[in-house]
């Protein structure tokens, strides 16, 4: 069914583009023709004048092959990635696994999954195989934070179910589950001093936020929250000599539960408060919310698809819950009941980044195998 050569081939082909998050213009190029050239109506959207990235988001529809009750799907997978991400050379290895040189990461994630889905629309094509309208929305600056997707209208999206083909783990491990993430910007603001001469006239913006995270509770608040300081800055290179009037804080908070997320982002807020009071400076907290929450179970339509699609594919079920977001953190919050299925690569984010051929063949096939289960549900 599927052309093992010819996937492999073309992923060798994706991720030797540069395409790091914010240059994605080469390959958003290359995919516009890819996708026109397979039939599909293709428009890009107007968010990279938002987000400054270098292609908007792709929307390239499939129409249905006949009249039918056959639900409307989506499939979606990004086109960026992380650096190193400029020069790859991609080799196959005797163990079945594709790597790149070493110098730079591989791009599987996510060019893996764009590589399945023009192979699938492929086999389709080729055998036939009766599908209602499908939609595959390619988005831009996921890597950045979500940015693509976060800057897209709604209103494009014409789909009952949506998968994401971009999540790390072992075939058919489907998340189910992914929280709301809030960002979090805090700056204290004390009173300078010459630390030498009069420090008991300054007020240390670095030691109030220091107490201020050290009464925090941080890392894994429960099963489903989790809260980080991931960075920490404040004074003048070199000088030494003054008590430091600013510091700047980045943080974040996340839950499955929207009600637990707000109560850790208020006990931060209260934290930093208390501790600016204490020491008579001041501080200003900012927090943000990215984007929301997903979470089902093995009774929801969505989940009982791809199971569905993973059984015929041989592969054995296995729900979990995800720590980090992705794109199908927004297509849940726009509406339409996503779910992230992992595609099998290793590693990513890193120069040690791998896939294996068959898993990058399982999931072109898995993605044939959610539009035969999602049309035979219909008959």
């Amino acid at each position: 069914m599927i052309q093992e050569k010819r996937l492999v081939a073309e992923f060798i082909e994706l991720v030797q583009i540069d395409s790091e998050t914010g240059s994605e213009q080469e390959i958003s190029a290359v995919l516009k023709r890819k996708f026109s050239e397979l039939g599909l109506a293709v428009e890009e959207d107007d968010s990279a004048a938002r987000t400054g990235h270098g292609s908007g988001n792709l929307f390239c529809l499939l129409p249905a092959s006949a009249q039918g009750k056959a639900p409307k799907l989506l499939f979606t997978s990004h086109m960026d990635t992380v650096k190193p991400g400029r020069g790859i050379k991609p080799q196959i290895g005797d163990d079945g696994y594709i790597r790149s040189d070493g110098t730079t990461i591989l791009g599987s994630d996510d060019k893996a999954g764009l590589a399945a889905m023009l192979e699938a629309i492929r086999v389709l094509k080729e055998q036939g195989i009766p599908h209602g309208q499908i939609q595959f929305v390619i988005t831009a600056g996921e890597e950045a934070g979500l940015k693509g997707s976060r800057a897209m209208d709604p209103q494009r999206l014409d789909a009952d179910f949506g998968f994401a083909l971009d999540s790390n783990g072992k075939i058919g491990d489907i998340a189910v589950a992914a929280p709301t993430q809030a960002k979090i910007h805090i700056t204290f603001r004390g009173r300078s001093a010459h630390a030498g001469v009069n420090p008991e006239d300054g007020i240390s913006a670095i030691s109030v936020a220091g107490r201020a995270v050290a009464a925090m509770k941080l890392g894994r608040i429960d099963k489903e929250t989790t809260a980080n300081i991931g960075r920490f800055s404040g004074g003048i290179e070199g000088a030494t000599n003054i008590v430091v009037e600013r510091a700047d804080l980045e943080g974040e908070a996340r839950s499955l539960v929207q009600e637990k997320l707000d109560r850790q982002v208020e006990a931060m807020r209260q934290t930093c408060e208390a501790a600016a009071r204490e020491a008579g400076a001041q501080v200003d907290f900012h927090s943000e919310i990215i984007y929301p929450a997903f979470k089902f179970d093995e009774s929801a339509p969505v989940v009982a698809l791809a199971s569905r699609a993973l059984r015929a594919s041989g592969c054995t079920p296995r729900l979990f819950h995800s720590g980090g977001g992705s794109d199908a953190n927004m297509f849940n919050g726009y509406g339409v009941p996503t779910v992230n299925l992992a595609i099998g690569y290793l590693d990513i984010h890193t120069t040690q980044e791998r896939i294996a051929v068959k898993d990058l063949v399982k999931t072109a096939e898995i993605v044939v195998n959610i539009v035969r289960e999602a049309a035979r549900a219909s008959e």
